[in-house]
């Protein structure tokens, strides 16, 4: 297929300014997996069941979902820099709530708040990418993120271990108050400003909502967004219901999970650099229209097993690996794409994008443990819908009718 102009020479890549978004996109997977080892020791310090302690996870994917709306369009407004030192700000205040909750529910609710605060790093990181870079670079870029941020599912849970064994798990939210100082005081220092004027001038020229209400307007962006989110959903399907399939179901040790669930972060990691070589040859939008429909294949593969249980785990387990490194090759892409519907409004449509993949995530998760019936029918069942709709989201809505065929 023809190359796009910005896809024929790539731009250098400013390691530097990778490095710092990056970390700005690691409160979630940072602020969850770390915190995942101490759920057991939380509920028992604190006298709460297993569902109360669990909500702890619950609120702070509402306050993911919700946070994003409110910094994308301060970013368009206000710029890029002041919205994530506020955020941090309140990360770390919320942090030390944490380290310091009496009782379940003030953890619950300082959870929540880490994740008002959090949120703001991940949206604006998003942003500053389509700022500077155009719609293949950007898509280029976010893969790069995406290798940095896939090191959180490998080396937070295992840091997150040892910190409980000398500080207890109120050591792990006073680190993590550590963290949202430190990114603000990078955010300070390193990055500069990015928002264009124009941008800022439409801004300032109509409220929030209405931004919205022209961005839901946009059927390629719906797309764009309904895409990544139900591919994103598969993930926080697998994060939710991969302990009880590979050690209750399967009776793995958890150490032996650990490994698991370190060697399918490498494949989501390792499927995202495939794609930013894939992208040295083609357009983002040829290879998430195929990646959607392989992701798709393997998801059918996985759930047929499941149903009929004729290979086993053994043949289960790669074709979970496989189905799950569809979100490296996907979600750059569907960003990218969704980011170039409208640039002047990058900050706008990074919330929503942002919003969607929580919130969808959130219901898939809850999805799969309500029809829980002790097999792994209810999680890959889960996650072949997601995967479903995700394809038709790109294939209806999203591609370009020039570009769909090609």
């Amino acid at each position: 297929m023809t190359i796009p102009p910005d896809n024929a020479r790539p731009a250098p890549t400013p390691w530097g300014l990778i490095i710092l978004l990056g970390a700005m996109t690691g409160f979630a997977p940072v602020s969850i997996d770390m915190y995942l080892p101490a759920l057991p020791s939380i509920g028992k310090t604190l006298g709460a069941s297993a569902g109360a302690t669990q909500a702890t996870l619950s609120a702070f994917l509402a306050g993911m979902a919700i946070g994003q709306f409110i910094y994308g369009p301060a970013s368009d407004r206000f710029g890029r820099r002041a919205p994530v030192m506020v955020g941090a700000v309140v990360y770390m205040a919320a942090s030390v709530l944490c380290a310091l909750a009496p009782s379940i529910e003030w953890l619950i609710a300082g959870r929540f708040l880490q994740a008002l605060g959090g949120c703001a790093g991940a949206v604006i990181a998003r942003a500053v990418v389509r700022d500077r870079f155009g719609h293949t670079d950007t898509a280029r870029v976010l893969s790069l993120l995406m290798l940095i941020m896939g090191l959180a599912p490998i080396l937070t849970p295992l840091a997150g271990g040892w910190v409980m064994l000398v500080a207890g798990w109120r050591g792990i939210f006073w680190l993590l108050a550590g963290f949202g100082v430190a990114i603000c005081v990078a955010v300070m220092l390193f990055l500069t400003e990015s928002r264009s004027d124009e941008t800022a001038a439409l801004a300032r020229s109509e409220n929030p909502f209405r931004a919205y209400a022209e961005l839901l307007r946009q059927r390629r962006l719906i797309g764009y967004s309904l895409a990544g989110a139900l591919n994103g959903a598969v993930l926080f399907t697998y994060i939710s219901g991969s302990p009880d399939l590979i050690i209750d179901q399967y009776g793995f040790s958890p150490q032996t999970f650990g490994w698991v669930f370190g060697v399918n972060a490498f494949g989501v990691i390792g499927a995202s650099q495939v794609n930013r070589w894939l992208l040295r040859r083609h357009h983002p939008d040829y290879v998430l229209g195929r990646a959607s429909l392989v992701a798709s294949g393997f998801a059918i593969l996985m759930f047929a097993d499941a149903a009929t249980g004729l290979g086993g785990m053994w043949l289960l387990l790669p074709l979970l690996f496989m189905t799950l490194a569809s979100y490296g090759l996907m979600q750059g892409n569907t960003m990218a794409g969704a980011l170039s519907v409208d640039p002047r409004r990058a900050g706008s449509i990074s919330a929503l994008m942002g919003g969607m993949s929580f919130g969808v995530g959130a219901f898939a998760s809850w999805a799969s443990g309500a029809f829980h019936d002790g097999t792994a029918r209810p999680m890959t069942g889960v996650m072949l819908v997601a995967l479903l709709g995700s394809a038709a989201a790109i294939w209806l809505l999203a591609l370009p009718r020039d570009q769909a065929g090609d």
